[in-house]
């Protein structure tokens, strides 16, 4: 069948729209109408080349849609479900999610090409090219073949254009407070940068029960933001902020920090590391060019202060588990997601949403596919 898609090319030019050729899904995928796509920093990356993939490529990889056909060997889904993409595959049985390390599973090897997990392709332009799918899921197409490994089922009631989000921000920023943070009641939590992840940083801080939550962007209405789901305070600075952990904790230090700016470079992780007390620990989520060194730190006070730096890939956690908990925490009105939602787009206008992202416009911009879905 035909879909229509937003491609990249290459490095530093916008998406295009483009009609494409896609093919019908084989063992163990699904074909999958999506209803709504996010807006997330990620897929800048690639326009921008901070991260480069295997070009062409069909972008995003935050999306929720409805099943229409389902491969050989699908058991778990049918056509009519409800689905919440995870933009990491779980395969279920490699090392890494059997140690119960899910967010780590080798499926996600191949994320940046694009590749179903038999090393093909489902998306051809008209000139007979392969196209691979941004994580295995290419959101930014009214459909796509993907693996049942990114699927999530969710209820028919579940309002896909806002739950979109739990395909990648939420559970990447609740997860690394909650997960990778690990943060306990009473906690000082600093969090640096205040968008689509770094404000689910600030939801699941509060929810786990932080005395402060110290969220830190130069822009004022990320600020206000974070103080409507659950920060404590607010700095435009790091040097302002600094001094009020300082003050809140009687000269101890934050208890954890956690990056979640949109390009991590070694300023803003050093400021981290210097915020936090004895024992404390900097968790970096945010991205940068992986051939970059971006964090540079003394290594005397890692060791004499006992300080910690830790990576978190999805929150540290566990798609299949994650997805479902906090969708049921969306409907029980505890977890925020509309109010997170600043504009929304429709397919064409992809390259204004990302525009209004590195404009600091949105906290979180998305793309309806079927505004009657």
């Amino acid at each position: 069948m035909k879909t229509k898609a937003a491609v990249l090319r290459e490095v530093g030019k916008p998406f295009e729209i483009e009609e494409l050729t896609l093919d019908p899904p084989k063992e163990g995928e699904v074909l999958i109408k999506y209803v709504a796509a996010g807006l997330c920093h990620s897929d800048e990356h690639l326009r921008h080349g901070d991260i480069v993939p295997r070009f062409p490529i069909v972008g995003g990889h935050e999306g929720a849609g409805i099943i229409e056909e389902v491969g050989p060997g699908v058991t778990r889904l049918k056509p009519g479900d409800h689905v919440i993409c995870s933009f990491l595959p779980v395969c279920g049985h490699c090392r890494f999610c059997a140690s119960g390390m899910t967010n780590l599973c080798d499926q996600g090897a191949t994320i940046l090409d694009g590749c179903l997990p038999d090393g093909t392709y489902r998306f051809h332009s008209d000139a007979g090219e392969d196209l691979g799918g941004m994580c295995m899921l290419g959101t930014f197409s009214e459909r796509a073949t993907v693996s049942q490994n990114s699927c999530i089922k969710v209820a028919d009631d579940v309002p896909l254009n806002t739950a979109v989000l739990i395909g990648c921000g939420v559970p990447t920023g609740f997860g690394s407070a909650v997960h990778a943070a690990a943060t306990e009641p009473g906690d000082t939590i600093a969090i640096y940068g205040v968008g689509g992840i770094g404000i689910n940083a600030v939801q699941g801080a509060a929810l786990a029960g932080a005395a402060n939550v110290v969220a830190i962007d130069p822009l004022a209405n990320k600020r206000e933001m974070a103080e409507r789901v659950g920060a404590t305070h607010s700095c435009a600075t790091a040097e302002e902020a600094h001094e009020l952990m300082q003050q809140l904790t009687r000269g101890v230090g934050a208890d954890k920090a956690i990056v979640t700016v949109g390009v991590v470079d070694s300023a803003v992780v050093t400021n981290a590391f210097n915020a936090i007390r004895k024992g404390g620990t900097v968790v970096v989520t945010g991205l940068a060019d992986p051939a970059k060194t971006t964090i540079e730190l003394s290594g005397s006070v890692l060791t004499l202060f006992e300080k910690r730096i830790q990576g978190s890939l999805f929150g540290s956690g566990d798609p299949f588990k994650d997805i479902p908990r906090l969708v049921d925490m969306y409907q029980a009105g505890q977890l925020k997601l509309d109010e997170l939602v600043t504009n929304t787009y429709s397919l064409e206008e992809v390259n204004k949403g990302y525009d209004d992202l590195i404009n600091g416009v949105n906290v979180r911009g998305v793309i309806i596919h079927d505004p009657n879905a």
